[in-house]
């Protein structure tokens, strides 16, 4: 049996833990919108359009910020298109995802949904097709009263009181050769430089995401940072981070190790970014928004793309619905537990993405919605992790893997509020359990509870057939004496332990 000794105190922090941490990601992208939250024929339908049982469950699942509307989608997208009488809006070509777009849901409909699961506006701008004039009409229309042209089409597009958007999107992803609009770091740094300056002339306040690499593996990956920031930093309040994993070959001890590389990722972000900040001798720090993660199975999709008829232009189809099983979702936690010991520096997260789409929910048109497996680990963590996040000692047995060499066999996090200290905890031993002893005589705490996610089959899924497959366990082993607690971990498992 593998061991991993913990130890943590209350007084040792890394930093506040923020609900934007456990934001979440809408794309007009496949059945994402168009019968994921929104289904007009639904029986739970709303006479909004809305699917209230998915509603439910977005609440359940605990998602704060919620970036929108793309991704991918943005850079060709024109906001106009989405505001004004539905009867009268266009039909476009969506470009990123060969699909039709019928302008159904635009920024009226989506914020309408956004009040019903109690989550705030991430608003991405199109810096690919368009740039700085749109991205400031988009705010005008958005953020100002009234007594202007575009605000007052809001007022009379039905909505009297601004949006009030806090949190903006400069462009996605535009150092990736699949965006419209791909631009290299000197150009694009500067246009991000301009559009900021431009949306601060209407709101000082606003808070600006400016673009990362689009992934750890660019080729421009570090460069693109740098070179980025060295135009915007002093107009932008964060760097965007994206990141996704699957098993290579059924490389699954790698897989569960997928932490290993969003740790490096995040820190080689922090590093480049504090390096503009000495070069300019700035007392500003630039943070992180990890505004795309998740497991996605980005191989299979690869393999439709490259055989789409090029005449064929679908509303809605079923694109990128991958079918979660209990790795998806233990490696899905050890994703969450690196967010966690980073909270000092990556302050806004967007798991991507929600409904259908990558989704830890999924519906069947006219049909039920049912939790994924990597619900669990979501719901459980946005619910538990609250204060701040604790320094963990970790003193573990390893594992072996083809990708990221020899690595610890437990990855843990703690939180610690008013109320007590939680643990979260992934064995990725892929045969044995491991024994965990975590010292907590630095905290007051009395009493133990402890559930996850395991199973015999490590491949085990919620489906269409068996929506209630896999769900969260009680894990009894867990003891509390003396300061000290002890837990035993199944192999392949995700756990969360709250102590009181």
């Amino acid at each position: 049996m593998a061991r991993a000794r913990l130890t943590l105190d209350p007084a040792f922090t890394i930093g506040a833990v923020r609900r934007r941490l456990f934001g979440g990601f809408v794309e007009h992208l496949g059945r994402h919108i168009y019968d994921g939250i929104h289904e007009p024929g639904h029986p739970s339908a709303g006479p909004d359009g809305f699917r209230r049982d998915v509603v439910d469950l977005v609440k359940e699942l605990g998602v704060s910020a919620i970036r929108y509307p793309g991704g991918n989608f943005v850079s060709g997208y024109n906001w106009e298109d989405g505001v004004g009488p539905v009867a009268d809006r266009p039909r476009r070509l969506d470009l990123a995802w060969h699909s039709t777009e019928t302008n159904q849901v635009g920024l009226h409909e989506f914020q309408t949904w956004l009040d019903l699961v109690g989550s705030e506006l991430m608003l991405a701008v199109n810096l690919g097709t368009r740039g700085v004039k749109e991205a400031i009409e988009l705010l005008e229309y958005a953020n100002i009263a009234g007594g202007t042209a575009l605000s007052e089409q809001r007022r009379a597009n039905g909505r009297a009181e601004p949006f009030g958007i806090r949190m903006w999107c400069l462009g996605n992803e535009m150092d990736g050769p699949w965006q419209l609009g791909r631009r290299d770091a000197e150009d694009y740094g500067k246009l991000a430089s301009m559009t900021a300056n431009a949306m601060r002339q209407i709101d000082p306040g606003l808070e600006l995401v400016v673009c990362g690499s689009s992934a750890r593996s660019m080729p421009t990956f570090g460069s693109w940072e740098r070179t980025v920031l060295e135009h915007a930093y002093d107009e932008v309040d964060y760097i965007s981070c994206h990141a996704y994993y699957e098993p290579a070959d059924g490389d699954y001890a790698s897989f569960l190790a997928s932490g290993t590389d969003m740790d490096a990722f995040i820190d080689a972000v922090v590093a480049t970014a504090d390096h503009v900040r000495a070069v300019k001798r700035s007392d500003k720090r630039i943070d992180i928004s990890f505004d795309e993660w998740n497991v996605w199975y980005a191989s299979r999709w690869n393999a439709i793309e490259d055989n789409l008829p090029i005449d064929h232009w679908p509303v809605a189809p079923r694109l990128l619905e991958d079918v979660y099983s209990v790795v998806d979702a233990v490696t899905f936690g050890g994703l969450l537990i690196s967010l966690l010991n980073h909270a000092d520096r990556v302050t806004s997260a967007s798991l991507a993405q929600l409904v259908n789409v990558i989704g830890p929910i999924m519906t069947e048109p006219g049909g039920p919605a049912w939790r994924q497996t990597t619900f669990f680990p979501f719901a459980l963590t946005s619910r538990l992790a609250r204060g701040d996040a604790l320094r963990v000692l970790v003193d573990a047995d390893t594992v072996p893997t083809a990708k990221y060499g020899d690595v610890p066999v437990v990855s843990a996090a703690a939180t610690s509020s008013g109320t007590g200290v939680s643990l979260f905890l992934q064995n990725r031993h892929l045969t044995e359990p491991a024994t965990v002893t975590a010292d907590l005589r630095g905290a007051a705490v009395t009493t133990v509870t402890a559930q996850g996610i395991w199973d015999d089959d490590m491949h085990a899924a919620n489906t269409p057939a068996d929506r209630e497959r896999v769900a969260l366990r009680t894990n009894d082993s867990a003891r509390l004496a003396d300061g000290t607690l002890t837990v035993t971990l199944p192999p392949v498992s995700w756990t969360a332990v709250s102590l009181a």
